[in-house]
């Protein structure tokens, strides 16, 4: 937790598949690819890497002039370099400008973060290939961000920092009510009684149901005879007068 920040400092696929860089074991294949890959950065690509912005989600159809319009406002560029592809030509998204100076780099990386060119909201950070040590690129398992749809997420970059770590256990332990054994106690007691009262009543209840019938029943033959007695004494009273 001392040395815990949101970005990464040096890449490690275990830590770039976890929401909040503490996972101990893999929990895709893309990881386990990350892991047992040997990276080594592009020789073929020249300049400086500090000086250099990562630009992706562009659309298709920007070009470099474009870029190169929108970008000179931070300062003077060196170079541009949209990446294509070998097969078709058409742009992958994404480009690297490297800029002459600094001062320029710093605040295109401040400013021009989601910025919308040609109708899609840009995404801007530092070259990581060759300035991030361990950097393993998309490709291969590693990189950063990623979309939900894939369940390939990546944290520690600036599109999605680490989260600052949670004591899981003691959140568990609270939300579960397992903290002290007086309240452990307690509840489970309580629980005990409120079973018990129910189990009392209904065996209360079972025994005067009989109770109820038989006096009910009781009820109807004592009113039965009392008619038989009235119609009786009916009948005697006739008898007399004739």
């Amino acid at each position: 937790m001392a040395d815990w920040a949101p970005i990464a400092k040096e890449y490690d696929p275990l830590k770039a598949g976890s929401i909040d860089g503490t996972d101990e074991e893999p929990h895709d294949r893309a990881i386990w690819r990350a892991m047992l890959a040997r990276y080594v950065p592009n020789k073929g690509v020249t300049g400086d890497p500090h000086l250099t912005l990562f630009v992706a989600r562009l659309n298709l159809q920007t070009t470099e002039e474009k870029l190169k319009e929108v970008f000179s406002r931070y300062g003077d560029i060196r170079k541009i370099r949209l990446v294509r592809d070998l097969v078709t030509g058409f742009s992958k998204g994404y480009a690297f400008i490297e800029y002459k100076e600094e001062r320029a780099l710093l605040k295109a990386h401040r400013d021009a973060n989601r910025l919308v060119i040609d109708q899609h909201e840009i995404f801007v950070d530092f070259e990581l290939e060759r300035t991030l040590k361990g950097w393993i690129p998309r490709r291969l398992g590693g990189g950063f961000g990623g979309k939900k749809e894939s369940g390939q997420l990546r944290f520690g970059g600036r599109d999605r920092p680490f989260r600052k770590p949670i004591n899981l256990p003691n959140m568990k332990n609270d939300f579960y009510g397992e903290g002290s054994s007086e309240k452990r106690n307690w509840s489970r007691e309580g629980t005990r009684d409120w079973r018990t009262r129910d189990r009392d009543h209904e065996r209360s209840r079972d025994k005067r149901w009989p109770e109820r019938e038989r006096s009910w029943a009781w009820g109807d033959s004592e009113r039965e005879r009392d008619s038989k007695e009235e119609r009786s004494r009916g009948r005697d009273r006739k008898d007399r007068d004739r």
